[in-house]
């Protein structure tokens, strides 16, 4: 296998993993991270956008749009599973934790439902606004195209996914307010954009590191 197709399949699987993973927690736990009170989901959700952002840089827009369709059914393929697992009878005696998965499935329901629909806004609109500074920066300006693609699809995400869960009651007996919601968004979006920014040297060591190699896969290919 071309050394563009492993790395294409790494990062569609730490994208992957990272979107499923984030799901399945979700809202179950809130830490404290930086003096900020986030889901415990959202630790997983800054490497979904890194991935998409370096497939975009090293492979183009068309395969990072297939890419966010293939985790938006991959999820509902997981949210299958667990279904399964819920509705088929307990082998009682066997069983060694029926409850913790029974209140793990009873969360990730709203989760799903809920990010699935904000994943799959933020992730297009990161795509799509990836290229478009990318094509009106003439492909200069790395960081910019970066950065801003990630905290605006972010901030729709981040917006989206909190917004669902309080119209479902799927959050904490603290957040009860339209002020609870803001103010819980806020924390949740300046965790998303400070690790956005931090990444940005991680992009561009990607970049870096690994465009050559898979621009000239892609030229012997052709």
């Amino acid at each position: 296998m071309e050394f563009k197709e492993k790395l294409f399949l790494l990062l569609s699987s730490i994208f992957l993993t990272s979107l499923v993973v984030g799901n399945i927690i979700g809202t179950t736990k809130f830490v404290n991270v930086f003096g900020l009170t986030v889901p415990a989901g959202t630790l997983a959700y800054p490497f979904t956008f890194l991935a998409t952002d370096l497939i975009c840089e090293l492979y183009g827009k068309k395969r990072a749009q297939v890419l966010v369709w293939v985790g938006f059914s991959m999820n509902f393929f997981m949210l299958g599973l667990m279904m399964l697992g819920h509705y088929l009878k307990d082998a009682s005696g066997v069983s060694g934790a029926t409850s913790t998965f029974e209140s793990v499935y009873g969360f990730m329901i709203g989760n799903v439902i809920a990010s699935m629909f904000a994943y799959l806004v933020a992730q297009s609109v990161d795509v799509k606004l990836f290229h478009f500074w990318k094509h009106l920066t003439k492909g200069k300006h790395l960081w910019l195209r970066n950065n801003l693609s990630t905290v605006v699809s972010q901030l729709v995400d981040t917006t989206a996914i909190l917004s669902v869960l309080y119209i479902a009651n799927n959050l904490g007996d603290s957040v009860r307010t339209i002020s609870d919601l803001i103010s819980l968004i806020i924390a949740s979006y300046l965790f998303k954009f400070c690790i956005a920014l931090l990444d940005t040297p991680l992009f561009y060591i990607g970049v870096w590191g690994l465009k050559d190699r898979v621009s000239r896969d892609l030229v012997l290919e052709n």
